[in-house]
């Protein structure tokens, strides 16, 4: 048995290739996740294999050459960039006399040491007690099995059940408050929908530019750094588009590839702002060298989020980056906008972004032409809030004739409002 210290920021990476040969970038990335959880990195050791070994997963040789690494950088920690199963990380721990966790358990800790808010905080305790749940063992090795003979036997398997039940009622715990706040969520979303305001939804991989662009957009004020999963809580800001249109702009949570099922679960809700949103803003690296590696990771984790068939549009950001880029719309053949190339970090190209997002709030909103009496100054200030004028003129009685675009829905609470403008309403 060994002691585990309190904090272990010298660590050796591990990396195989496993059936395949990883990308530099996959790599990198790992290397990135690491420093973000404040390690130190004084070894790597990588190789390739078939298959992880069942029971050390890199097999003993390899198992041998990693202690070997530990005790000359006199690591406290050994992170591997795959799963491994619990037996796999009590067996090398035993063996390396460290502590030993995978790329889920790393990726967890991140999300620990940035959670801000009360609700993130509560959603990574829940992942991280799910994850542990499976892994008690580590920490309990001298009981695990109860030791026979008369004043030799201990408390062996019934310390282990007490844990797991600790356990059990501290997530069942999580989980009603969690379930509190998805309540007050959907409320907040309810209130929205009665504002008849459409809500856009960021996403993409993480460090992709993503709370940049919001606080370009929106000047939210929003932390961000040239940093993996530096921010996790979400934020919601009203965003004014060009003619008169309004939404509702929320940043999310990055995504990253493997990324923990315990954490998609744990973060539902917080994903749900992302399900349930009209328009999906998926923000891409340009100058990434994994850029379509990262798209279909970002594609993966929104079909297991249920968001997949929610209609998106794709801005490449960072194009400052790129030799000769210059900021422009893509269309498809219907001449719908498909993706936007800009630069969150210069500005350049957030017209067109505001211009794209506009078309498609304003899809399907209807041309009318609408004449109003003096006495009707309410209707026309309603209209300036939830329309969008492009034209008005004084007619000689004192009114105003008014052309407008406005949704359907909003047309038919005007007509609700006013039953009698339905005469003098014009198609135009």
């Amino acid at each position: 048995m060994f002691d585990r210290p309190r904090a272990g920021e010298r660590a050796v990476l591990v990396h195989l290739d496993l059936g395949r040969v990883a990308e530099p970038e996959e790599r990198e990335e790992f290397r990135l996740l690491a420093r973000a959880a404040g390690a130190e990195i004084v070894g790597e050791l990588s190789g390739s294999r078939a298959k992880p070994d069942p029971r050390l997963f890199i097999g003993s040789g390899k198992a041998d050459e990693l202690k070997l690494l530990v005790d000359m950088g006199q690591a406290e920690l050994v992170i591997f960039a795959h799963a491994l199963s619990p037996a796999q990380e009590r067996n090398l721990e035993r063996h390396l006399q460290c502590r030993v966790i995978d790329r889920a358990g790393l990726i967890l800790d991140i999300f620990a040491q940035r959670a801000r808010s009360f609700e993130g905080k509560l959603q990574v305790e829940l992942a991280q007690l799910t994850h542990l749940s499976t892994r008690l063992v580590r920490g309990w090795t001298h009981l695990e099995r109860q030791k026979g003979g008369i004043g030799l036997r201990g408390p062996g398997e019934t310390q282990l059940e007490t844990d797991r039940r600790l356990l059990g009622k501290r997530i069942a715990t999580l989980n009603q408050r969690l379930a509190r706040i998805v309540g007050q969520r959907a409320q907040g979303r309810r209130a929205r929908d009665k504002a008849e305001l459409p809500t856009i939804s960021l996403v993409g991989y993480t460090n992709a530019g993503k709370s940049t662009l919001f606080n370009a957009l929106t000047q939210a004020g929003v932390f961000q750094a040239d940093q993996l999963f530096a921010t996790l809580d979400p934020t919601l800001r009203r965003l004014d588009l060009p003619e008169g249109q309004a939404v509702i702009l929320a940043d999310t949570v990055g995504f990253v590839s493997d990324l923990p099922h315990e954490l998609v679960a744990a973060f539902r809700s917080t994903l749900e702002e992302t399900r349930m949103a009209d328009l999906l803003l998926h923000v891409i690296d340009a100058a990434g060298t994994r850029r379509d590696g990262c798209i279909a990771d970002v594609e993966d984790v929104l079909t297991e989020i249920g968001a997949g068939e929610t209609p998106q549009l794709q801005v490449f950001n960072k194009i400052d980056l790129l030799p000769e880029a210059e900021p422009r719309l893509e269309r498809d053949a219907d001449g719908r906008v498909t993706r936007v190339w800009l630069s969150a970090g210069t500005g350049v190209g957030l017209d067109l972004l505001l211009t794209a997002i506009a078309e498609h709030v304003g899809a399907g909103w209807l041309h009318r032409r609408v004449r109003l009496t003096p006495a009707e100054g309410g209707v026309r200030a309603w209209l300036f809030n939830h329309a969008q004028i492009l034209a008005e003129a004084h007619t000689d009685q004192g009114g105003w004739d008014l052309e407008v675009r406005l949704a359907p829905a909003d047309l038919e609470r005007l007509l609700s409002r006013t039953p009698v403008l339905a005469e003098r309403l014009g198609e135009l």
